[in-house]
């Protein structure tokens, strides 16, 4: 398990000074920007669909396009199938900067290898979220125990996959 200790940080804009992807990339980390995978998320609410997230846009202001949304579940969440297990280093998120900021306070991330019972990453809110090589085929963003909406506006993760012979600091985005 991940043991960190988080600050709840609500920006509306992406600070790439504060959250930058590689600055927390371990040497020999292995990052692809459209490694692919699948997406699926609780709930759909309008058009903001789960693969939104993964879509390489930071802008965190809901009518932009490129955040997702799930309607007012009891634990909304959202997943992302690398396909393959990865060994995870970061995952960062760019929370919603337009409004509603304190809905993603208690999220987890949960890495691992089943679709809903993963070991615990982290929890808080927009920030990098470090997890330490845990190893997993499927990154879950969850809100435990209580009714709310989930909004991602991008969802990052750095790792390398199980058996990848990269070198050491090549980086590539896994999504």
């Amino acid at each position: 398990m991940c043991k960190l200790e988080l600050k709840i940080v609500a920006r509306t804009r992406w600070d790439p000074k504060r959250s930058g992807r590689a600055q927390a990339c371990a040497p020999g980390c292995a990052v692809n920007e459209r490694s692919g995978g699948n997406v699926i998320q609780s709930s759909l609410y309008g058009n903001e669909v789960p693969e939104r997230a993964i879509d390489g846009n930071r802008a965190s202001n809901l009518g932009q396009g490129s955040c997702t949304h799930t309607k007012k579940d009891l634990k909304p969440w959202w997943r992302l199938d690398l396909l393959k297990t990865y060994q995870i280093s970061n995952v960062t998120i760019t929370n919603r900067g337009d409004c509603c900021a304190w809905r993603i306070d208690g999220a987890e991330i949960r890495i691992g290898n089943s679709l809903d019972d993963n070991e615990l990453c982290a929890s808080g809110s927009s920030q990098t979220f470090v997890c330490n090589g845990m190893e997993g085929r499927y990154v879950n963003i969850v809100i435990p125990g209580r009714q709310e909406y989930l909004t991602l506006c991008e969802v990052e993760v750095t790792g390398q996959a199980l058996g990848n012979t990269a070198p050491t600091g090549d980086l590539y985005h896994l999504t």
